[in-house]
């Protein structure tokens, strides 16, 4: 077994408490569901709580993370599975080690910059024998074989990508527009096509004006010299077909179009390409000053543009045939939905609005290749054979996902899924490709949830997975019988990993049983696993274990400081709070001082943290991205206060009606949600009512300002850190998904926006903006400023961070800002 070669000596002194034996799931697990009762509450396990003494103080949690331990980052394995590899920060430094597992102890050493391209690869692809793993790194094109020797292909500046293994047994990459093919084993590279967007060439060009063509007519030297450019122009392009020793003549399409995605065809004989016309990330007032430099001088930054200023992104599809050198554009027109007004009731309601008549009608909607948040596939794959090509397209309008197949003889997509959401399509969950029996397996949130699904192209589609729950990260065993995902099955805040046969003919089965927070990566051979794993109180360590139900995980890792394990850190409950307007309760994380009594006549002041993102869940059971309020919630603790930290509809783990029930309306679920706990606080924890406070950044700053705005006496303060004001002024993919377009749902932007209900301010407001922010702009906060201003609202200032963008990095920054939220919450809720 493998594991002998890397962890047999590891003993049980290793197992920690949070290393749980797996067990399989039963014949029900995937039936399960994972909304709980509101009574339902999982704390973090004692056994990971810290026991220490340690004082808690604001400049400690605020300093530079480096005190807290470096934890392991993207680990992975070594290309032939021998080693566990993983990134490490540098202690004082923004730079990452790459470090290497070199025994079963687990103890780490850092890999030398110059072994750095035996190990790290940005792109993998394995021959179809299995002979050869060929991939990049930096630019540069491998192939390591199966003696273990690495033999380099290309050593230059150029940046090859796109690697496809070939039918006979070759290698292809793309550089820039050109594609070659590469003998892995000789070294000899031909190049077998380039693509160029721009006129093709011609032996002459035609008279442009009167005196050209006059000139053409009167003058024999210049007809003699026409025709030899001609005789010459014929000869070359002959040659150039005749002899197999030259490259052959480039595809010449529509120069007002550029690349956007190619694939080449194992067998080497059609490149599919999606085109489309350049379009602008920015607009030319689309800047940001930058005010400390070190010329002193005030130095201006382009940034992107706003959704108010979005332009239709549409992809061409076009088949390039290598042998007959011909290319052909692909029409949607065979895809279900492809012409239909999917926003009519939408632009109805706005022009209503503005008195005006809609007219519905059908008309071809832009549609490009999908582009997902998370996945490292693309949207245009091949089967291993090269017969079929499976492409997977969204709408622009944000409401339509197609994956269909090319039928290259009928020159035509055939669709085999569409997924239709009336609000959006999850920009995340959009994996894709294909089984060795050419049937398709994908994800897909169809049923509500995100699932497993495989089709025949020619057969009906299958579920692998079902129940309330979501699967995250699927990757293929390399024999294409499973499938393993990440999956919270037993409870939203509970990830595992699982694994399910791609033939449909089992449940799926646990690999682990950890609790918490456990993402993986599989072996090559697909019979271990890398675990990273943490828990509310214990940042992410790493683990492995055998690739089956039955074999315990064994720790790898110890980098978490003692000073961190020596303080006394509160571990949160995680609760459902009954939702007074949905069925599924609200997830939400509690913190309660040392001794908290829910009897005692003094009632507790509390805050409610609104985590940012929109999409993302935080009351989970591992360890949180926000890591810095989360030891602020203990400070907080220390103080008196009790702390909730709530998945607020719209948050990630609950499915896509949770997910989607903001569409069109930003800000007001969520705020529904908001007084639902806060209420949950009153009557369950002793929290007295009239001394609630709030903080949020970014989405969360704008769920602050929402929430005083609308239910002023809700919070008695609040803080928006990093917050938007006005979504018609932030980026296209994440606003135009969720509220369309300014311009065809003004009403949408209108009840989403904080600028428009800032009349409502009636409580203790602090904003807090960093000036280099090229994600929420700095002008969100100036023109809000202004809008309170003109209305003359008190009790509300302003904290500038000049050098800081949207996450902030000096730790000066940090400790100023919560300096300041702590002292808001001290003056306003004691």
């Amino acid at each position: 077994m493998v594991k002998s070669r890397l962890v047999m000596a590891i003993g049980a002194a290793l197992m920690a408490a949070s290393c749980a034996s797996t067990t399989p799931a039963n014949e029900n697990t995937n039936k399960t569901n994972a909304t709980a009762p509101q009574v339902q509450t999982l704390s973090a396990d004692p056994l990971a709580s810290a026991q220490g003494t340690a004082e808690l103080t604001m400049e400690q949690i605020m300093a530079d993370p480096d005190w807290m331990g470096r934890f392991p980052e993207n680990a992975f394995w070594s290309m032939d599975g021998e080693h566990i590899l993983f990134y490490q920060k540098r202690e004082g430094s923004d730079i990452r080690d790459l470090m290497i597992i070199n025994n079963a102890e687990g103890e780490a050493s850092k890999v030398a910059l110059s072994d750095y391209h035996l190990y790290v690869a940005d792109e993998k692809e394995q021959s179809v024998a299995g002979n050869w793993l060929a991939y990049t790194f930096e630019g540069n094109v491998f192939a390591r074989f199966g003696d273990g020797s690495v033999k380099q292909l290309t050593r230059d500046e150029a940046r090859q990508h796109n690697l496809q293994a070939m039918t006979d047994g070759s290698l292809s990459y793309q550089q820039g527009n050109d594609f070659y093919v590469v003998d892995v084993n000789s070294g000899l590279t031909r190049q077998v096509a380039s693509i160029k967007f721009e006129d093709a060439p011609k032996a002459n060009e035609e008279p442009k004006d009167y005196l050209a063509k006059e000139e053409q007519q009167l003058i024999q030297y210049v007809q003699k010299e026409r025709k030899a450019a001609e005789e010459r122009f014929e000869r070359q392009q002959q040659l150039q077909s005749q002899n197999a020793s030259l490259a052959p003549k480039p595809f010449y399409l529509d120069k007002s179009k550029q690349l956007v995605q190619a694939r080449l065809s194992p067998r080497g004989d059609k490149i599919v390409a999606a085109i489309s016309e350049p379009n602008k990330w920015r607009e030319d007032g689309d800047i940001m000053p930058n005010y400390i430099n070190e010329d002193g001088r005030i130095s201006s930054e382009q940034v992107r543009r706003r959704v108010a200023d979005a332009q239709p992104d549409e992809d061409q599809l076009v088949i390039l045939d290598l042998e007959s050198h011909t290319d052909t554009a692909l029409t949607y027109n065979t895809l279900p939905g492809w012409n239909e007004d999917v926003l009519a009731d939408v632009k109805r309601e706005n022009h209503e609005a503005r008195g005006e008549d809609y007219e519905s009608e059908e008309k071809p909607r832009p549609i490009h290749l999908m582009a997902d948040w998370g996945w490292e596939n693309g949207a245009i794959q091949w089967n291993d054979n090269g017969t079929e090509l499976a492409v997977m397209l969204e709408a622009w309008d944000n409401k339509d996902r197609w994956i269909a197949t090319v039928d290259f003889a009928g020159k035509k997509l055939v669709p085999q899924d569409r997924l239709h959401d009336d609000a959006w399509i999850n920009y995340t969950h959009n994996e894709f490709g294909w089984l060795n029996d050419n049937s398709l397996w994908f994800m897909s949130e169809a049923d509500g949830y995100s699932h497993l699904y495989v089709k025949p192209l020619n057969g009906d589609t299958q579920q692998l997975t079902e129940g309330n729950y979501v699967v995250e990260t699927a990757e293929l065993s390399n024999d294409a019988e499973y499938l393993y995902f990440q999956a919270n099955i037993e409870h939203p805040g509970i990830y595992e990993v699982y694994r399910v046969k791609t033939d449909g003919s089992g449940e799926p089965e646990a690999m682990t049983d950890l609790d918490g927070m456990t993402a993986f990566e599989l072996s090559p051979q697909a019979d271990e696993l890398i675990l990273t794993h943490s828990t509310p109180l214990m940042p992410p360590e790493l683990y492995h274990k055998e690739a089956n139900a039955s074999d315990a995980p064994e720790r790898m890792t110890h980098t978490v400081s003692e000073k961190f394990l020596s303080i006394d850190w509160t571990a949160p409950d995680v609760v459902g709070v009954e939702s007074s307007h949905v069925d599924e309760p609200i997830y939400t994380r509690i913190y309660t001082p040392e001794g908290f009594d829910a009897e005692r006549a003094e009632e507790y002041p509390a805050v409610v943290f609104i985590h940012g993102a929109g999409y993302l869940q935080n009351a989970h059971m591992g360890w949180s991205g926000y890591f810095r309020e989360f030891m602020f919630h203990s400070l907080l603790n220390k103080h008196g206060y009790v702390v909730a930290d709530l998945d607020y509809r719209g948050s990630k783990g609950y499915g896509r009606d949770w997910r989607t029930a903001i569409y069109r309306q930003m800000g007001t679920p969520e705020v529904e949600d908001l007084v639902d706990v806060a209420s949950y606080l009153e009557s369950n924890l002793n929290v007295d009512g009239d001394r609630l406070g709030t903080y949020g950044g970014s989405y969360g700053g704008f769920l602050t300002f929402m929430a005083l705005f609308k239910e002023p006496g809700l919070f008695e303060a609040g803080s928006a850190l990093r917050p938007v004001t006005d979504w018609a002024h932030y980026n296209v993919g994440y606003t135009s998904n969720i509220l369309n377009l300014p311009q065809d749902d003004t009403i949408a932007y209108r009840r989403s926006s904080p600028i428009y209900f800032a009349e409502g301010l009636e409580d203790a407001l602090l904003i807090n903006s960093p000036m280099i922010d090229d994600n929420v702009f700095f002008q969100d906060s100036v023109r809000l400023v202004q809008r309170l201003i003109e209305l003359k609202k008190e009790d509300w200032e302003t904290a500038i961070y000049p050098v800081e963008p949207h996450g902030f990095r000096q730790p000066e920054s940090w400790l100023n800002e919560y300096r300041r939220i702590f002292k808001l919450f001290e003056e306003n809720l004691k």
